[in-house]
């Protein structure tokens, strides 16, 4: 490379190793060499080819600058870092090649083009000292948070909740990556979490670095990631950094958001099927994020709760005020991705227009909400107040429909500027004058064809056909011939050009520089309008809430802190919205400290695993403030809700379906409280039988032996011996699904009722499901023959002195066992084997006759 230009584009490529490099070239972002070679596939572009010097040619391909966001985002989300170089002077005042430099570094975690509008877009930082830290950010909100934990599982659960697009690490925790499996992990050097960089950003705060020293290193480590992919870039939308204390909200591990199906379906990534698909009837950008926060850390607090109950059953008694405050809700723009966008200077003239119509509605919002009868929420009237003349400004200043282009002139409303408006008027003036001028030349010269048209090669110039050429007038001067015309100028036209010129670029300039000061005047307010864009999605969320309580016949819960769980023909939120009205058949539950652990049996598709998500769904639903589905509900505050439902295995970590199983089941009794809800759904089944019910009947035990462990437990299981435990443990009482036999058939009847199920009825579903009714007869006599000759478990009570119950009698050894455990096998051959076998079996059955 040895062109001037190449050599410019290598230094700049040289500083940041390990991008693609978009390197402005006029309208386009030229990539080069082996990134021009690996950009070019995963863009669908044309892959060509420039001057390198010295005879040589390297690989090329470029994007327009306008489409930057669409091409970005895909090398992003293909893995890969991507470094923006741009012209840092003008063109028209540069010595030799115009003088570029890198101006951004955006990697999965800094992208702020096409994220999810509902969706935080995180960026995380993990350190591990004497404790474990954890920091992360949002960049196009600037949501700013850390905490620390001595527990690696409780951050890894974090870790799961906010989903990271990248991960910075240090070297060592690298080397040990299971934990960080399935995340985009940036290595960074182990000094960069350490020094006073927030320190000196954030002087406020030094009671919480103190405090969290941990999460601190992680945190500044993040920070100074942020200033190195954004150079020259004060992030001021980043007002604090907030943390969050384990006593203030409920614990979500991963498993149980995945099988309650909060924000994420089982079946993918997709809102639909998921508890925020029923609650969301948010308006904003901004309420729909805030309520999927909501959902993910319910509150713990019983004051926190009830504050928010208040607003909600404020909001359902009142219809005409839910209507018209979602009316002017859904006229709000997303002002945390606005600010975001001025803070490091994207922002444009539409989206300054966005925040003046915004801002524009908070009068009409104080009157609404001062009028009603919502006290509550009249107490967040002061918080909208203070931008009026602000936002006359801007809306004195933009015009009403303005380009995408910083620089392309049409920015700012006639009146705002005498300076403006003056060149505007030579500028408009000055097309009128060609206008005029062409009219003129034709009556002149007799040529009714002629015209006048502009170009940025030649600029103005007069168009005659060449049939018409012989009648220029001597003072045309000719400028450019075409294969059917010619074109000339003349002297007037030459002088008003640079005129017209003139004021058209120094209009363009002085928008832009007005532009600009508009900007850093919104950068000024950037701290309240952040407050404002936290009370509007607040109240989004509350309108949502209320209106979904109205619709769905939900009912305000009653929080207590006594220990009990009572549902009146409680309703699963979900499912009932997927079936026609009054089909979905309500459940009772009643849970207490002397009753808390439910043993539910019953056939499969009868409805028990419904039965206990529809639970955890309600308690969870009356923490995060929400109605509930049910005629009734009064909730014992629950600190942890943890689900041991369906099974898989995890290839990833080589782990089969029982070991994720046991692991699961591990998690639970390890982190559980007596004030925690566990939802068990078949535990054991991954295993030979006894084995199983062997695991399940002590799991049983344990959550009901443990003194001052009494958590609420909902356990539906297939092992229908365990429903003799109700006889031993006065904590436990069982329950089954009601089902009415017709024949050979079955109808589920979907009724949780007290007692144990008689029967699994396993055929009869299975021949629901359409198995050939050959196999169905088959299975009928295998069942028959089995249940004659395979003894049942005997239950005896156990002396009051043993704490583990004896699941069989243990019978007297038998002469062929004893026999048997004397064999040499590992000296037989496998025929010597077999025929052992033959011989035994003539044995038993002679011993038999």
């Amino acid at each position: 490379m040895t062109t001037p230009m190449m050599l410019q584009y290598r230094g700049i490529k040289d500083k940041a190793p390990g991008t693609i490099l978009f390197y402005r070239l006029g309208d386009f972002y030229e990539m080069f060499g082996e990134d021009a070679e690996l950009a070019a596939p995963i863009l669908q572009i044309a892959l060509t080819g420039r001057d390198a010097g010295d005879g040589k040619r390297i690989a090329m391909c470029g994007v327009p600058y306008h489409a930057l966001d669409n091409y970005l985002s895909k090398l992003v989300k293909a893995g890969h870092k991507v470094a923006i170089c741009e012209q840092v002077e003008d063109a028209k005042n540069a010595k030799g090649i115009v003088k570029r430099d890198i101006i951004r570094i955006v990697s999965p975690g800094t992208l702020t083009e096409s994220v999810s509008e509902r969706t935080n877009h995180y960026l995380a930082s993990v350190y591990q000292d004497t404790y474990w830290g954890l920091a992360f950010l949002d960049l196009s909100t600037g949501e700013f948070s850390m905490f620390q934990t001595p527990d690696l599982d409780v951050l890894l659960t974090e870790l799961s909740r906010i989903n990271p697009a990248e991960l910075l690490l240090p070297p060592e925790l690298l080397k040990k990556p299971k934990p960080w499996l399935g995340y985009y992990c940036s290595v960074r050097e182990r000094k960069t979490f350490s020094g006073q960089a927030l320190q000196d950003r954030f002087p406020a705060q030094q009671d919480l670095f103190q405090e969290f020293p941990v999460g601190t290193q992680a945190a500044t480590a993040l920070w100074i990631y942020l200033l190195e992919t954004m150079p020259g870039v004060d992030p001021t939308h980043i007002i604090e950094i907030t943390t969050f204390r384990s006593e203030h909200w409920m614990f979500l591990d991963q498993w149980t958001r995945r099988n309650l199906e909060l924000t994420e379906s089982l079946r993918g990534i997709e809102k639909k099927g998921t508890l925020l698909s029923v609650l969301d009837l948010t308006q904003t950008a901004l309420g729909g994020r805030l309520l999927k926060h909501w959902i993910e850390k319910p509150l713990l607090r019983q004051a926190a709760i009830d504050r928010r109950l208040d607003v909600v059953e404020e909001l359902t008694s009142d219809s005409f005020l839910r209507r018209d405050l979602a009316k002017l809700l859904s006229e709000v723009y997303d002002l945390e991705r606005l600010m975001g966008k001025v803070s490091y200077g994207t922002a444009n003239a539409k989206d300054l227009l966005a925040l003046a119509q915004t801002l524009a509605l908070l009068p009409e919002i104080r009157t609404l909400l001062t009028s009603s009868s919502a006290e509550n929420l009249k107490s967040n009237v002061p918080h909208l107040e203070g931008l009026d003349s602000f936002v006359s400004k801007l809306q004195s200043a933009l015009n009403p429909n303005p380009p995408l282009s910083l620089r392309d002139g049409n920015i700012i409303k006639t009146g705002y500027s005498q300076e403006v408006d003056e060149l505007r008027s030579i500028s408009t003036g000055g097309k009128a004058w060609v206008a005029q001028l062409e009219n003129s030349e034709r009556e002149r010269t007799g040529i009714r064809s002629l015209k006048i048209g502009y170009n940025k090669v030649f600029g103005y110039y007069i168009e005659i056909t060449n049939a018409n050429a012989h009648l220029s007038p001597p003072d045309y001067e000719r400028k450019q011939t075409l294969s059917n015309a010619e074109r000339f100028i003349t002297p007037q036209l030459k002088e008003y050009e640079q005129k017209i010129i003139g004021a058209e670029e120094k209009l363009k300039d002085l928008e832009y520089e007005l532009l600009l000061i508009l900007r850093e005047d919104v950068r000024t307010h950037i701290k309240i309008v952040l407050h404002i864009a936290q009370v509007l999605a607040e109240i989004d969320v509350f309108v949502s809430l209320a209106e979904v309580a109205v619709r769905n016949h939900y009912v305000r819960p009653q929080i207590k802190d006594d220990g009990q769980i009572l549902i009146t023909e409680g309703r699963h939120p979900v499912v009932e919205q997927m079936l026609e009205p009054s089909v979905f058949v309500p459940n009772d539950t009643l849970m207490s400290e002397s009753l808390h652990l439910a043993l539910i049996t019953g056939p499969n598709m009868a409805g028990k695993s419904t039965y206990m998500r529809q639970v955890a769904l309600i308690v969870l639903m009356a923490h995060i403030g929400s109605f509930v589905p049910a005629k009734s509900a009064c909730i014992t505050q629950v600190d942890r809700i943890f689900t041991r439902v369906g099974a898989s295995d995890d290839l990833a970590a080589g782990q089969s379906t029982f070991m994720v199983e046991m692991q699961e089941v591990a998690h639970i009794l390890k982190y559980a409280t007596g004030k925690s809800l566990i939802i068990l759904d078949e535990i054991g089944r991954g295993t030979a039988t006894f084995d199983g019910l062997s695991i399940a009947w002590a799991v049983a035990e344990y959550l009901v032996q443990q003194p001052k462990f009494n958590p609420k437990t909902l356990f539906a299981t297939h092992y229908h011996e365990l429903t003799h435990l109700q006889d031993d443990f006065s904590g436990l009482f069982n329950l089954h699904v009601g089902v009415k036999e017709r024949g050979e058939d079955i109808v589920f009847l979907h009724k949780i009722l007290p007692g144990k199920a008689d029967r699994s009825y396993g055929i009869q579903v299975a021949r629901l499901a359409g198995l050939p009714q050959p196999l169905l007869q088959r299975a009928k006599t295998l069942l028959l023959e089995l249940e004659s000759t395979e003894p049942a478990p005997a239950f005896s009570e156990p002396p009051k002195q043993v704490t583990q119950f004896s699941l069989f009698d243990v019978p007297q050894t038998h002469p062929l066992l004893q026999e048997i455990s004397t064999l040499p096998m590992e000296d037989m051959t496998a025929r010597q084997a077999l025929q052992y076998l033959f011989d035994l079996r003539e044995r038993i059955q002679a011993s038999e006759t």
